[in-house]
């Protein structure tokens, strides 16, 4: 036990910090509902999206474009909301889950970048895929949508 009545009582030189955070939380990162709302930019304006087979079927009565990669349906809904809907099917005669869900993604690229300057206000568009939209070049997608919607809106 002598050995022990030896032992400095000073501290050692500085230590690093703990990383338990202190009593007031962490002030860099607001918690829970505090947290401030992700930015987005202003002139983009967020489409809705189908999800209801009656949507789908009533879509299918409005005016339909139909181009290389996709067939194009708009219905005007008329009940007085402004919003415009879209909606997007590709069925299994397009090919297996992953070629469906590349498509899906493609034509929900198209429609945020081009629905919403040159679609109907108050409006649901359905983009049908076809088979030759798979292998189809994006450039060329883009310009079909955009023809597409001229001519439904005319």
């Amino acid at each position: 036990m002598s050995d022990e009545a030896h032992l400095s009582t000073e501290q050692s030189g500085p230590r690093a910090a703990a990383r338990v955070p202190g009593p007031h939380g962490n002030r860099r990162r607001p918690q829970g509902a505090e947290r401030a709302p992700g930015s987005r930019p202003q002139e983009a304006q967020r489409l809705t999206i189908l999800k209801k087979r009656s949507d789908f079927l009533a879509a299918n009565a409005g005016r339909r474009a139909a181009t290389p990669g996709f067939v194009l349906l708009v219905r005007n809904r008329d009940d007085g909301d402004q919003l415009m809907r879209v909606g997007f099917t590709v069925s299994k005669k397009v090919g297996n889950a992953v070629t469906r869900n590349r498509m899906k993604r493609r034509f929900r690229s198209l429609a945020r970048e081009i629905i919403p300057t040159n679609g109907a206000p108050g409006s649901d568009h359905v983009m049908i895929g076809r088979q030759s939209g798979i292998e189809r070049d994006f450039a060329l997608l883009r310009q079909d949508l955009t023809k597409a919607l001229q001519r439904v809106l005319q």
